[in-house]
């Protein structure tokens, strides 16, 4: 089995998530280096910017870094209630809501003149049933939202890495550390997927 480099990274907090689950999962999963190199993952993680203008940049940088070989995005979405991983991101984003930074996006679409959807390359009804398989509630979804989830999903299947993301129900710190085995699971699935 050859080793291979995975990035999981999620957003911090923004306006209207003080507290946002999906940076509590990449804190959680950081501890969890040791387990992951002894599997034969070389496990990367990073808190992304919620801002526009600051998202760009810090992946392009993360993917140099850490040439991963898979990357495992995490955001919220407050309302659902189960693992919602997506299935494909739109080249758009809502001009009516602001970044953490208090600025809009300044254009409707995410890179001009690319192509819309992107689909993820990724097994997400197996990566669900990973998920299930420990007692997490997953399910796939179509819409990564128009906010900086999709905006980094797209981004990241943009510059062609086998990404998925994955929206947390909005939980605290003791639903995302029962959670923690699952996004684990997911992790590893996605990883050695295609071994």
């Amino acid at each position: 089995m050859s080793r291979k480099s995975l990035l999981v990274a999620g957003f911090g907090a923004f306006p209207g998530q003080r507290i946002n689950p999906a940076q509590i999962a990449v804190e959680a999963l950081a501890r969890r280096r040791a387990a992951c190199a002894l599997s034969g993952i070389d496990l990367h993680t990073a808190v992304l910017p919620v801002d526009h203008a600051e998202l760009p940049p810090r992946l392009t940088r993360l993917f140099a870094e850490t040439s991963p070989d898979v990357v495992l995005l995490l955001g919220v979405a407050a309302r659902r209630k189960a693992l919602s991983i997506e299935t494909r991101a739109r080249n758009r984003v809502t001009l009516l809501r602001a970044d953490a930074a208090r600025r809009l996006a300044w254009s409707r679409e995410i890179a001009h003149g690319a192509p819309d959807p992107l689909t993820s390359p990724a097994p997400v009804e197996r990566l669900a049933a990973a998920a299930r398989a420990c007692g997490v509630p997953a399910q796939a979804s179509r819409d990564a939202g128009a906010y900086l989830c999709n905006e980094a999903y797209y981004l990241s299947l943009l510059m062609d890495r086998r990404a998925v993301f994955v929206h947390l129900p909005d939980w605290r710190r003791a639903e995302v550390a029962r959670a923690l085995p699952a996004l684990e699971s997911l992790a590893k699935a996605l990883t050695f997927m295609q071994d």
